[in-house]
């Protein structure tokens, strides 16, 4: 695991909202807790030939999550006219219903209700989630193939 790796998990945790993350694999474990006493906390066990390497990543992550806080502060002031289509369950997103199919919805589509706009995998079953509203894609707020939590926004819809 490289260290792009490593800010890009830091990164996706602190966008998920959720609290403690702990990933052990043969050579490293990685704790990532979030709260209110420090935005992010990481503790590595790694070999000693890395560990100058890992020690920068607070210092990179703890101002990229504050300055990612902000921008999600003003886009919600913006967006506040569009409905959120958020995620009933966790698993991962997916755009298309396999790699060879279209998209089923792309940004300036306009949707109606019960139109299919993305598949959720959870334990290797796959879930449609359709629409609830009729309207227009504004934006897409998940890369394909990116896993989700509960109640994460997917997508922003203009009803108008």
């Amino acid at each position: 695991m490289d260290i792009k790796e490593i800010q890009n998990l830091i990164k996706f945790v602190a966008k998920s909202g959720a609290s403690e993350v702990k990933l052990e694999m043969d050579d490293i474990k990685i704790t990532i807790k979030t709260g209110s006493e420090s935005d992010t906390t990481i503790v590595h066990q790694i070999p000693a030939t890395q560990v100058p390497q890992m020690a920068a990543v607070p210092t990179v992550a703890e101002p990229a999550t504050s300055a990612t806080t902000t921008e999600a502060a003003a886009t919600t002031e913006e967006n506040s006219k569009y409905i959120t289509i958020k995620s009933p369950i966790i698993g991962t997103f997916y755009r298309k219903p396999s790699p060879d199919k279209p998209l089923f919805v792309e940004v300036g589509q306009t949707i109606a209700e019960g139109d299919v706009l993305c598949i959720i995998e959870a334990m290797k079953l796959f879930n449609e989630i359709e629409s609830e509203v009729s309207g227009k894609v504004v934006k897409i707020l998940v890369d394909d193939s990116s896993p989700v939590e509960f109640d994460q926004p997917l997508f922003l819809v203009d009803p108008s």
